[in-house]
């Protein structure tokens, strides 16, 4: 049986008790985030990223385990497990392994093998096997399993069936199929085709295309599934035939002499055509496949998250512009809490072209509900609507800037139930609107009401595995939001949700508590909520704030587990819990460091040159004191607090940054979002003009910038930094401000190109 914690201790570097508490709290029921939050003692301060990948390697070898346990139990049913081979099943560290190694006792469907072993050919194969025949005839060792009843009529028959049951046994071979996989992935060549060299398609550079199988880029992998999907595409697999029926041959061929070696070779030669290569080829696209679309997964949940991370843009009046051209621009008015003031429409593209009316009608909105930012969603007609935008505000007085904010998914949420509920009176378009205004002010809120798969972030994302990129999606999200925290008291269903330990019943039953009884004033009050029990309580509590409640540690991440000694470290400190309401902890860190301290002599001082002695060992202290940097003074006086509170260190350090910062916003050490109030058209641009732009999304290949004109422009890997980088996320994330220097413009295809070789700005 395998030691799964040792394994996990090994393959992500970890010390023994690490995965021991983290296996052991996952198994109790706790959720990720809470385990990265609240038991950090357990866990060495493993962050969500690390947790989540533990999980998921821990569920693969709990299956994996299970799978031996039944492959084990289904052979032994036959009568046919070995001592041998049931070692070689639970030492296999691999799913792949125990298949291949279950494959030659799989009920299989009927095949030539089985047909033939029907017919009594199978000890006729058996003598081919053994190689021990050196002369005699060839027609009288096969006449006595002729069977005209059975099928068998000649002796060509004959062997032709027992040629199909070592072709099958060949095949079967666990250690072969090892072999040749691995072979296949050093010496394989992926090759593609057009299916018609006329056509124009976006697969074009796919027409003649060939690359090693363990060179092939993984966005590649993903295009040409896709091309191949869509039958623009024939793809095939270049194998070492020649190599790999001469490893087979020197396998089982023992003796050449043989008289029956040339059937032998017949079989091996069919086995590896017909049933190995076939198979392996689908074995290693289908590797190549799911590693592609792991990484694609990757990239997806981490745009994702930084995408959810961008900091919102508080307190301001917007104006929401959902931008069209025919059916007109939706304008929707939010405070700035994103509630509805005011709706309408206008029309300032084409066919209409009402600029002076448009720019008129936004103006008098700007005055009338002192809008300090409008937003701009990003689709059809976007830099149209941009262009009057930047017009009118160069006409006004006030100081009001714009942004341009992706609407991917916005139709989605507009559509959705959800609105249906939050907004039942309105139109849909004007839903999409709101919903645009909203990812502004909130972009975590807002982008929470949408399936994560339509945010738009991801590369190839409908290529991949639907159900492992919802659930890894749904994981990057419930970080998000359990990172950032939620007001219990204003947070929709739609975030609740996401908390750990709110199902989607229970974040409807919160707020209908909210509604039947008003605003929570306690924490503790969530136990009144309806299926809320004390392990959800237990899970969900940190996460959820009450920005005016009874207690000030409610506006905390101050688990209630921890407030009593959160208090006791106040009065320690010579604050009182009101303190917290009244933001008056900012120095703190300087209390700590009053904290005495009481130093350890570790000189042995004797009665002679006892006074000399004592001088020199308090000058030592002294200089040891000065000598201590000023991180290493508190960290010694919080390692004091920790043992006098009986409290871990990180849960402790904590603690006092949520007292330092009470509710503080972690999006808030993000890069704001760029807002303008000029802008630029594709025929401003010139080769060498050096600009600063917002990443929109990250994909394998390179980056794609929004630098304030219809096309995002794309800096290549190649173009993302001076030093060589496998991977774009090495330089940058979605929602970093970058300074980019354009390197070209195809003005007939709207692309650019981008270089950030001059670095990029947090």
């Amino acid at each position: 049986m395998v030691d799964i914690n040792k394994v996990l201790c090994d393959e992500f570097n970890l010390k023994p008790f690490q995965v021991e508490n983290t296996v052991k709290l996952i198994d109790e029921g706790n959720t990720i985030p809470f385990i990265a939050r609240y038991r950090k003692e357990q866990t060495g301060s493993l962050d969500d990223v690390v947790l989540r990948d533990l999980f998921e390697r821990l569920t693969y070898l709990r299956n994996l385990e299970v799978r031996k346990e039944e492959v084990i139990r289904l052979i032994e049913e036959q009568g046919k497990l070995t001592e041998e081979l049931k070692n070689d099943i639970l030492n296999a560290d691999v799913l792949q392994r125990v298949e291949d190694l279950y494959r030659p006792y799989k009920q299989k469907k009927s095949t030539r093998a089985s047909k033939a072993k029907e017919k009594g050919l199978e000890p006729l194969a058996n003598i081919i096997i053994a190689q021990e025949l050196f002369d005699g005839d060839l027609d009288e060792i096969a006449r006595p399993f002729l069977n005209e009843e059975l099928g068998v009529e000649n002796v060509k028959d004959a062997y032709a069936g027992a040629c199909d049951i070592i072709a099958e046994s060949v095949s079967d071979n666990a250690d072969y199929r090892k072999y040749l996989r691995e072979m296949y992935y050093a010496d394989g060549i992926i090759t593609s085709e057009a299916v018609d060299e006329e056509e124009q398609t976006v697969y074009e550079m796919y027409y003649k295309f060939e690359e090693p199988v363990k060179a092939i880029a993984n966005h590649r992998i993903l295009a040409i599934n896709r091309g191949e999907k869509e039958k623009k595409l024939k793809v095939k697999l270049n194998t070492p035939d020649e190599k790999a029926i001469s490893f087979l041959k020197s396998k089982e061929i023992k003796n050449e002499s043989a008289i029956t070696t040339e059937f032998y070779i017949s079989a091996i030669e069919d086995g590896y055509k017909r049933l190995i290569m076939p198979s392996v080829e689908k074995e290693i696209r289908n590797m190549l496949t799911e590693r592609a679309e792991e990484e694609a997964i990757k990239v997806f949940g981490k745009n994702t998250k930084n995408l959810l991370m961008v900091p919102p843009i508080k307190d301001v009046t917007v104006l929401a512009i959902d931008p069209s051209f025919r059916t007109g621009c939706k304008l929707a008015v939010l405070d700035g809490t994103g509630k509805l003031l005011d709706y309408g429409v206008i029309y300032p593209n084409e066919p209409k072209n009402e600029v002076e009316k448009s720019q008129k009608f936004m103006m008098d909105w700007i005055n009338k509900y002192d809008i300090d930012v409008i937003t701009i969603g990003n689709g059809t007609a976007s830099r149209e609507t941009e262009q009057v935008v930047s017009e009118m505000l160069s006409k006004i007085d006030k100081n009001v800037t714009y942004a341009i904010v992706s609407e991917a998914g916005a139709s989605v949420y507009s559509a959705s139930k959800l609105a249906q509920e939050e907004y039942p009176e309105l139109d849909v378009t004007i839903r999409g609107a709101i919903s645009i205004g909203r990812r502004l002010q909130d972009p975590l809120a807002e982008l929470v009401k949408i399936d994560p798969k339509s945010i738009g972030v991801g590369q190839y994302q409908h290529d991949v595995n639907q159900t492992k990129l919802g659930q890894a999606l749904d994981g990057v999200v419930e970080d998000c939001v359990n990172s950032v925290g939620v007001d219990l008291n204003t947070a929709s269903t739609a975030l609740l949700q996401y908390v750990s330990g709110v199902t989607k019943t229970v974040s409807k039953n919160i707020v209908k508590y909210r509604e039947d009884n008003g605003k929570f004033t306690d924490r503790k009050e969530l136990m009144k909520v309806k299926q809320l029990g004390e392990k959800a309580f237990e899970q969900c509590a940190g996460f959820l704030r009450i920005s005016d409640g009874n207690n000030p540690l409610d506006k905390t991440a101050v688990h209630p587990e921890s407030y009593d000694i959160a208090e006791k470290l106040l009065k320690k400190l010579g604050y009182t819990v009101d303190d917290i309401k009244e933001d008056r902890l900012k120095d703190i860190n300087e209390r700590i460091l009053k904290i005495e301290v009481k130093e350890k002599k570790n000189v042995s001082i004797q009665s002679k040159n006892k006074t000399l002695k004592s001088l020199e060992a308090l000058s030592q202290i002294k200089f040891k004191e000065e000598k201590k940097s000023f991180k290493d003074k508190y960290n010694e006086r919080i390692k004091v607090l920790s043992e006098e509170l009986n409290i871990g260190v990180p849960t402790l350090t904590d603690i006092i940054e949520e007292l330092k910062k009470p509710g503080r916003d972690p999006r808030d050490e993000m890069p704001k979002p760029i807002l303008r109030s000029d802008v630029m058209k594709m025929e401003d641009l010139k080769v060498g003009m050096k600009l600063s732009g917002t990443v929109r999304n990250v994909v394998d290949f390179g980056a794609f910038v929004d630098i304030g004109v219809k096309q995002d422009g794309l800096v290549h890997l190649s173009e993302m930094s001076d030093k060589f980088i496998k991977n774009p996320m090495e330089v940058v994330e979605v929602g970093d401000i970058v300074n980019v220097t354009i390197i070209n413009i195809d003005t007939e295809r709207q692309r650019i190109g981008l270089s950030m070789k001059n670095g990029k700005e947090k």
